[in-house]
């Protein structure tokens, strides 16, 4: 099998200063891309910054032999993310890769959550993946070249006590992959979404060290590295985590036709309730929104043909 390279590529990685990050940014560089190590330097509330985390990884890019600079942007600053794009394009003058892994968290059971706990996490993993993108979507376009990588959790596609803020911005991120697969295809613009198991300041404290060293942020990089390589697949969920691997989806029972008009009420959904989520008859997964209202009007003309 032939190597995976990177060589006259240009990637940026947020939240490149440490963990999963970090291990992106060392990897693109030593295939041969130049890399812009993008990280606000804040704590895990997301308070605070400095820009000394993205230089670490910098120096260690170019201590052997990679090309890096550093970037202390936040993802959630128009201006600043501007600013990233912009010295980005007169450093190298194109942007091949964007891997979107800036994150923080801000836990608490509902009840006890608060206004600016979830405007916050929205902020850096929705926002922060949103602004990075759309700012370097017309230069991919332009390009006719563009791979992208939003970062979701297990906790957006399957949920987590105590994470709801978390949770609806991870599975945000899935919902704007879904429709920019669609747009991007015409010019070659590619994205992914990773799902990562693994041992960084974000878990650090609920996991044993046995299993922290099992799920070591590295282990989740090659995964990564095939969502953005040149032949990469588009729209897919690839969960990460120990050097094992998988793919996540979204799919849809058959269902049933129940009725119109007066024979549709509560009680006749009821009666099909076993038909409809009936999971033995589930569609395989569809490519975009439209497939789901087919799903649905298929039902429709089967109950009409008798």
């Amino acid at each position: 099998m032939s190597e995976i390279r990177f060589d006259g590529r240009v990637a940026i990685v947020t939240g490149a200063g440490g963990g999963l990050g970090r291990c992106h940014a060392l990897e693109l560089a030593r295939r041969g891309a130049k890399v812009v190590i993008n990280d606000l330097g804040g704590t895990m509330d997301g308070t605070g910054g400095n820009s000394a985390a993205a230089e670490a990884v910098v120096k260690e890019i170019e201590a052997f032999g990679g090309e890096a600079i550093a970037n202390g942007s936040s993802v959630s600053d128009v201006a600043g993310v501007k600013k990233m794009i912009d010295d980005t394009m007169a450093k190298w003058g194109r942007i091949d890769i964007l891997i979107a892994n800036a994150g923080i968290l801000r836990d608490k059971s509902f009840s006890k959550m608060t206004v600016e706990d979830i405007d916050l996490v929205l902020a850096v993993h929705l926002r922060g993946s949103f602004l990075p993108i759309h700012a370097a979507w017309d230069i991919m376009k332009a390009q006719n070249y563009g791979r992208l990588v939003v970062t979701t959790s297990s906790t957006g596609l399957y949920g987590n006590f105590g994470q709801a803020n978390y949770g609806a911005a991870k599975l945000g991120v899935v919902g704007m992959m879904n429709t920019l697969k669609i747009e991007g295809a015409k010019n070659d613009i590619k994205i992914n979404a990773v799902c990562p198991i693994a041992a960084t300041r974000m878990t650090a404290g609920i996991m044993s060290e046995q299993m922290l060293d099992a799920l070591k942020p590295e282990y989740v990089t090659p995964g990564v590295i095939n969502l953005v390589k040149e032949d990469a697949p588009t729209g897919m969920i690839l969960s990460a985590g120990a050097g094992a691997f998988s793919m996540a989806r979204i799919v849809e029972t058959a269902g049933a036709y129940v009725g119109q008009g007066a024979a549709l009420t509560a009680e006749a959904v009821a009666a099909k309730w076993d038909e409809i989520t009936d999971v033995s008859k589930t569609q395989p997964a569809f490519k975009a929104g439209a497939e789901h209202g087919q799903n649905i009007f298929s039902r429709v003309a089967e109950a009409a043909k008798g």
